[in-house]
Parts: C-alpha cells; sequence; structure tokens
C-alpha cells in the first residue's frame, strides 16, 4: 500500500464534543479497515505470544464501547466482553456487526449527553468523571489497538498505511 493511500487525520474544529467524537470515529475507522480484505482464518489467526488478533482486537474494543459509554457514561446494565479470546462459533462478521453496532450504540450515547461536562452515572474508581474524560480515555484506548492491529495486518500479508 503506497503512501499516498493513507488518511489524514480528522481537521474538524467547530467544538470540543465534535473534535474528540471526530478523532475517536477516526480511530474506530482504522481499526476496521484493517479488517478489510482478509479471510476469516487471517482474521483470527494469532500473530504475536500474546495471542492477539485482528478479530480479538474488534471484540476486545466492542466490549470497550459498551463498558465506558453504556454502563459507565448512562448507566447500562454492565456486560462481560472484553475478551480478547473470539468463541469458534462467532463468525467474524458477526464480530464486525457487533462492534459497528456498539459503536453506534455509544455515539448515540455521546449526543444523548451533548456536554464534555456531563458525569458518567456508575463512578469510575469512586469518581464521577466526566464525558470528556471517558471520550479522552476511549480514544487513547481505541488508538493503541488500531496501533496493534496496524502491525498484525502487516505481518499477515505487508500491507501499512493502514
Amino acid at each position: 500500500m503506497s503512501e499516498t493511500q493513507r488518511e489524514s487525520v480528522p481537521r474538524v474544529d467547530t467544538g470540543e464534543l465534535d473534535t474528540a467524537l471526530a478523532f475517536l470515529s477516526f480511530q474506530r475507522h482504522c481499526v476496521l479497515k484493517n479488517a478489510d480484505g482478509l479471510s476469516e482464518e487471517q482474521l483470527r489467526r494469532p500473530m504475536v505470544a500474546s495471542g492477539t488478533s485482528i478479530l480479538g482486537l474488534i471484540q476486545h474494543l466492542a466490549g470497550a464501547e459498551r463498558y465506558w459509554f453504556g454502563y459507565h457514561l448512562t448507566g447500562a446494565d454492565l456486560v462481560e466482553g472484553l475478551d480478547m479470546d473470539v468463541p469458534a462459533d462467532l463468525s467474524a462478521d458477526d464480530v464486525v456487526r457487533d462492534y459497528r453496532t456498539a459503536i453506534e450504540e455509544s455515539d448515540d450515547a455521546i449526543k444523548a449527553a451533548g456536554d464534555p461536562e456531563a458525569p458518567v452515572v456508575n463512578p469510575i474508581d469512586g469518581l464521577r468523571k466526566t464525558l470528556r474524560w471517558v471520550l479522552a480515555h476511549m480514544t487513547t484506548e481505541t488508538a493503541r489497538h488500531a496501533g496493534h492491529a496496524d502491525i498484525l495486518r502487516e505481518q499477515l500479508d505487508g500491507a501499512t498505511g493502514r
């Protein structure tokens, strides 16, 4: 993949919430882009000693979206799902679809809160952090795993610039 196929970071600068959501959305897109064009086997293949796969990262991030924006921000029921071990009976399409659904749910929660100063419903470490904090945390978490996915993708088929 040539350098010209890399995407620019968002240029949104219209307000704190719009800017934060644009950068989170960009990182989510980077994760999903690393899955494009790979077979089910490639998506599941662990490429490092820890057993991490691209599909495992996607499943983990779906759970993280629901944990931070669902459970903490909105007070939704706590759901398990931060594991990176994808069950064999769950297809790659199902995992990717679930991540996209988790993203939509999170975006709805962010828009409903509407203000970076909005406090979380369920405290974090005993403190009522704000939507601002959750957005910053989830953006860094997603960016970290997008970087992992970049490396795994390069190991799988040499594709870079994702």
